[in-house]
């Protein structure tokens, strides 16, 4: 039952801010090598960049702090002092910085309050989201079910590789682009704020902390010119048969963003890729959670007005129109996804994964299959096996970081049409990882693979990076699943520095192979059967687990990963679903304890 007039709560509003500035940092935070227990869950949970220490927050503070803020709330419903109030809260809390706690708390405040006033956080709830479970329970996501049609699973068959010469199809994967259009070379690469490299970071302490003309190894995103370079040497290493890309367009500059720029950057970074790629190359793109402003906020179709995504979808499907066709553009404008044919017998899915993110506080009123994506997902999914089709699924956000139920639902899904989904392709962590899927039954048959391809930006210490994915060709037969993928990447080291004139930058850098997985790895083919063998290697192996953390920083990794940064590492790849991360333990040599350790990280 609803009450009149409610009076938005501080408590609701500052958890919203909470999960938006751990956002200033990669989604996923880096395992370091620390050795001790403590340490490493402190490293983990504090993200680079955000200046936010959790133990800064006990407890008892935390409750005291909320239960002032709403008796202070109570006796005044003003949203400039509900605003005021929740600023200084970020301040006392020390979330970040006293200008980007004022910034991101006005920018939130009309939204927040709206998406929140029918849903009242006690202190102690409140601080089950900042401090941890052990300070208060916050569940306000209850269970739910997507329908599943009663047709017969088919029985599950052994896919046999392609015969020799057989057609493969070469697919252009781009993620997590994060252009800053404040960009400025020279300027502090070190500065305070939650992202550097720009106009208002000051000069550099120290000349080997400045910002390249390529990008940085930093806390920086990346300039336009970076990414026309890469999608220069994209055109030229073509041919590309078609092209995913799932999303992150604007910079980490959350704070301070605007409708304005946010479809700015939206036209130019989609007519740039449409220029250099070609007008016969179609582009599947799939939506990021930074695409809105405020960052996460993807209020479900039910949200109507101004508050509503309209200005969004709708320009989205302007700009995308070369690339898809009415239908897929209805449901686009709609909910942000779409599925359409690229090719007889292969059909695409774009899911918007922020109806997943636990970040998205639209989520806070109503969770239960926002936009009802997965329903419309397994009627689509239905279809195609009825005709026989293949699916790749794409988003931005990986299925395991997503909320328990509505990854549960996913893995569910998965698991029934494991013979019609050939592909599933993700980005958002900015890192080069995979999630692996095992049927419900015992945990243990290895039946999906959930790929998840590093960024374009630099984000934080990174090489820019691509994708390329090879695919069972278009012909009678074809099991479109993915035989290889490779990843190219811009060494920063040479290409900011001119052979023979150090500190002068290359003219005309080159995009290198870091590596070619089967090669790389010794795999015959890139099946769910050989991940999870390669998956038993990481355990066994330091030196083959070595080789995936140097990749997967993108050639670029200042530590090893040992310890208890390897096991939970192994943890976060073995669990395609949100809740198995607490059943890690049935690996070998992985603790249970560590595994529910580590959840509390994830996105």
């Amino acid at each position: 039952m609803r009450l009149p007039a409610p009076v938005p709560s501080v408590g609701l509003l500052t958890c919203a801010l909470v999960l938006t500035v751990q956002h200033f940092g990669p989604c996923r935070a880096a395992p370091t090598s620390e050795r001790s227990e403590p340490v490493f869950i402190r490293h983990l949970v504090n993200r680079p960049g955000i200046g936010f220490n959790w133990s800064n927050a006990s407890c008892h503070l935390c409750k005291a702090l909320f239960t002032v803020l709403d008796i202070v709330v109570l006796a005044d419903v003003n949203e400039e002092r509900v605003a005021h109030a929740v600023g200084k809260a970020c301040v006392l809390l020390h979330l970040a910085d006293e200008r980007v706690c004022r910034e991101i708390t006005e920018l939130f405040r009309d939204d927040v309050i709206q998406a929140l006033q029918e849903s009242f956080l006690r202190p102690t709830e409140a601080c089950g989201v900042l401090v941890g479970p052990s300070c208060g329970k916050y569940d306000i996501y209850a269970p739910w079910n997507v329908t599943l049609p009663k047709v017969p699973k088919p029985p599950v068959k052994p896919v046999s590789p392609p015969k020799p010469g057989s057609p493969q199809s070469r697919v252009l994967f781009l993620t997590d682009v994060h252009w800053d259009q404040e960009y400025k070379v020279g300027s502090a690469a070190d500065c305070q704020a939650p992202l550097c490299c720009r106009e208002d970071s000051g000069s550099p302490s120290w000349r080997r902390r400045e910002a390249g003309y390529w990008g940085t190894y930093s806390k920086c995103d990346l300039p336009l010119w970076t990414l026309e370079n890469l999608l220069e040497n994209a055109a030229i290493a073509g041919r590309w048969d078609w092209v995913y890309w799932t999303g992150d367009i604007p910079a980490h500059n959350v704070w301070s963003q605007t409708r304005t720029q946010q479809l700015s950057e939206l036209k130019v970074i989609s007519r740039l890729i449409r220029k250099h790629l070609g007008f016969n190359v179609t582009v599947y793109p799939a939506i990021g959670n930074h695409e809105s402003t405020p960052v996460n906020s993807f209020p479900p179709p039910f949200v109507q007005g101004r508050k509503s995504l309209t200005w969004l979808y709708r320009t989205m499907a302007e700009e995308w129109a070369p690339w898809l066709p009415e239908q897929a553009l209805k449901t686009l404008r709609y909910g942000g996804f779409y599925t359409m044919e690229i090719q007889p017998g292969l059909r695409v899915v774009s899911l918007n994964m922020n109806y997943c993110a636990r970040e998205n506080f639209w989520l806070m009123v109503n969770s239960t299959d926002p936009a009802n994506q997965l329903q419309w997902l397994v009627l689509v999914l239905q279809a195609s096996e009825d005709k026989g089709e293949k699916v790749h699924i794409i988003g931005h956000i990986p299925p395991g970081l997503c909320l328990g139920s509505w990854s549960w639902n996913y893995y569910h899904i998965v698991n029934r049409y494991e013979r019609t989904i050939t592909g599933q392709f993700f980005g958002h962590t900015h890192f080069d990882e995979f999630e692996m899927f095992y049927d419900e039954e015992t945990m243990t048959r290895p039946l999906g693979v959930a790929f998840i391809a590093p960024s374009v930006t630099t984000f934080i210490n990174l090489n820019p990076g691509y994708r390329v994915y090879y695919v069972d060709g278009d012909y009678k037969g074809s099991s479109r699943q993915v035989l290889d993928h490779e990843t190219y990447i811009l060494n920063l080291t040479e290409a900011n520095h001119s052979p023979g004139a150090p500190g002068t930058p290359d003219k005309n850098p080159k995009w290198t192979l870091l590596y070619r997985a089967t090669e790389a790895y010794g795999m015959a083919n890139l099946s769910p059967s050989d991940y999870n063998k390669l998956m038993q290697s990481f355990v066994s192996d330091d030196r083959v687990f070595g080789k995936f953390w140097f990749f997967r920083h993108k050639g670029h990794v200042s530590e090893p990963c040992k310890d208890v940064c390897k096991t939970t590492m192994l943890c976060l790849l073995r669990s395609g679903r949100y809740d198995e991360l607490e059943n890690c333990g049935s690996l070998e040599g992985l603790g249970g304890s560590l595994a529910r350790a580590a959840r509390k990280t994830l996105c």
